[in-house]
């Protein structure tokens, strides 16, 4: 490590032991709706203030950290505990990649801003009958003026409870072929005719939500891109989920969820005799710590690069996704009977938070979202291979 990352990263330790609250875990357990976002809230502003809120935007927007000052700040995040930035994932990751690839001057002047405020954003994506086939989406958005008048629904919309505005995908030509015919808008969460109903989850959460929109007016100047190429703006948003957010996601299953499983498995049982001592949990140690060390090496790549392969963040996505799944699959097994006693964890501690069954539950989430792990599968194969489409079967 040169003398200025080192010098990085005794500052990112110092202020850690300073400003992250001791005591979050405990306080946030059980916290009611209100207290979840006020704590986020208050924690977005405490790390804009050492400008470590948005490493990865443009300087000129209030980022500007380089590659591996932002390894480094995520990796000590990470080691000292620090709550995730839940609320605003959404904001600072999708709809800011979003606008700064595909947005206007005045979109990015009205919302970037706002965005580093505390401006909450979700994303209206999926749909009952539009999951992984994203193109086959019915929500409709039928101009009318200077607006577009939306109706249909969305599902599985992270956070839409608590949100301010909506990255939103509708149809705006029914008779174009599937992705040709949609525009992606900015929707105002609070407009007359949108009504979000929260799911209650398997693991006791509400954080998915379901966005019913009828006869919503979403103003012209809110559209990104030109009318019927919001497919091809949307990519900005899934390579987003799909690559720049793993480096972040990365370093936190290393530094957070590894470590608690490796105390895990250094703890005895009642029969006094640490999991640690098998050399077979020795070895699946050894293994996940290797498949993570590839993982962050691959996100530092991704991020670094000037022109990302065609499937480069697809293979990220898959690979992280999948890797949580087996971490936490194998920590439910070392914790045995007691991994179903902890019922309740802290909302601000993602999936890594070492209630292992509530965890690997909530790992199931990541190899849907932003492309399901076949979706994934299917864009390494062709476009990074360059292997046929499938014939669909007659």
């Amino acid at each position: 490590m040169s003398d200025d990352l080192a010098d990085f990263r005794a500052d990112v330790r110092a202020w850690c032991r300073a400003h992250i609250p001791a005591d979050w875990r405990r306080a946030q357990t059980g916290a009611s709706d209100a207290e979840f976002v006020a704590f986020q809230h208050a924690w977005f502003q405490e790390l804009r203030s050492a400008g470590y809120a948005v490493p990865h935007w443009p300087a000129a927007w209030g980022g500007g950290m380089s590659v591996a000052r932002q390894a480094v700040l995520y990796r000590e995040l990470a080691a000292h505990d620090a709550p995730r930035l839940v609320l605003a994932f959404v904001a600072i990751h999708h709809a800011a990649a979003t606008l700064l690839a595909a947005g206007t001057e005045e979109q990015r002047a009205r919302h970037l801003p706002a965005i580093l405020d505390g401006e909450i954003w979700v994303q209206g994506f999926s749909e009952p009958d539009a999951g992984s086939d994203l193109a086959a989406l019915r929500t409709t958005a039928r101009r009318e003026g200077d607006g577009y008048v939306v109706n249909g629904q969305k599902v599985w919309a992270s956070g839409a409870a608590h949100s301010d505005w909506c990255l939103l995908l509708a149809r705006t030509d029914p008779a174009a072929p599937k992705r040709r015919g949609i525009s992606y808008l900015l929707m105002d969460m609070r407009s007359p005719g949108v009504d979000v109903r929260p799911i209650r989850q398997a693991t006791g959460e509400s954080h998915f939500c379901e966005i019913f929109l009828d006869d919503v007016v979403v103003p012209v100047a809110n559209l990104v891109g030109p009318e019927n190429d919001g497919w091809r703006v949307a990519q900005e948003t899934l390579g987003a989920e799909r690559g720049m957010t793993m480096l972040e996601l990365a370093e936190r299953l290393g530094h957070g969820g590894f470590r608690r499983l490796v105390d895990l498995c250094a703890r005895p049982g009642r029969d006094g005799v640490a999991p640690l001592d098998d050399a077979r949990v020795r070895d699946r140690l050894a293994v996940l710590e290797t498949e993570l060390a590839g993982l962050r090496a691959m996100c530092a790549d991704l991020v670094a690069a000037d022109a990302p392969g065609p499937a480069d963040a697809s293979i990220v996505k898959l690979y992280y996704s999948e890797l949580l799944q087996r971490m936490t699959d194998f920590g439910v097994q070392v914790a045995g009977p007691a991994a179903h006693t902890v019922l309740r964890k802290p909302p601000s501690s993602g999936w890594e938070s070492g209630a292992w069954a509530l965890d690997f539950i909530g790992s199931w989430e990541w190899t849907i979202p932003g492309g399901t792990s076949e979706i994934q599968r299917s864009i390494i194969g062709e476009r990074g291979l360059g292997l046929p489409r499938e014939p669909k079967a007659v």
